[in-house]
């Protein structure tokens, strides 16, 4: 398992930005708009972790990616902190394994790529495939979501 980021949501991208890159000195290295989804998705790396971040083949790590909706929403305090993002062998093998542990997996891996599940103190955590998806396959890929994440 390789730690790949925290996502945090952001109201003011612009501020955001400011705070991040201007004060922190954080790099932006990736963002996508996504007109469909109505979000901008920026990636932030420490200078430090650049040479690291270029080094590295499929997701870069470790980075804050921000997540701005272009619609207004409000999220409550403990909404503003999205989730911690881990890169795995195995997103079915992974699942079963917490399944069997008793965790619940809150969004299935039904594409083969991505999964979610909650730590005990309700922290999302998103689990996603190393290199490219697996195939669908069942239970997974009929599973429904359960709760929130």
């Amino acid at each position: 398992m390789r730690f790949l980021h925290t996502m945090l949501r952001v109201h003011k991208l612009d501020a955001a930005m400011a705070f991040y890159v201007d004060m922190l000195g954080l790099k932006e290295v990736r963002r996508i708009d996504s007109d469909k989804g109505r979000f901008t998705l920026v990636y932030l790396c420490a200078p430090d972790d650049e040479a690291a971040l270029q080094r590295r083949d499929g997701r870069g790590s470790p980075l804050i990616e921000l997540t701005y909706n272009w619609d207004e929403e409000s999220y409550g305090e403990d909404r503003f902190f999205g989730h911690l993002a881990f890169e795995v062998d195995d997103i079915y093998a992974t699942c079963q394994r917490l399944m069997d542990a008793g965790i619940t997996i809150n969004r299935p891996p039904r594409d083969g790529q991505m999964a979610f599940i909650r730590s005990p103190d309700l922290h999302s955590i998103e689990l996603l495939q190393k290199g490219e998806a697996l195939p669908p396959q069942e239970p997974w890929a009929s599973m429904a979501n359960t709760g929130h994440w």
